[in-house]
C-alpha cells in the first residue's frame, strides 16, 4: 500500500499554513501598531 500524495490533499496541507502566516503576519501588524500607539508598554 503505497500512499500517493494528490493535488488537492496537497492544496489541503497547504492552506492552513498559509493561513496561519496570513494570521502571524496580521498579529505582527496589529502589535506594531499598538505598541507603537501605546509607547510599547501594550502588546496585544
Amino acid at each position: 500500500m503505497t500512499q500517493k500524495i494528490t493535488k488537492s490533499q496537497k492544496a489541503r496541507m497547504q492552506n492552513p499554513i498559509i493561513q496561519f502566516f496570513k494570521y502571524l503576519w496580521l498579529n505582527i501588524k496589529i502589535i506594531r501598531i499598538v505598541a507603537l500607539g501605546h509607547g510599547g508598554t501594550r502588546k496585544g
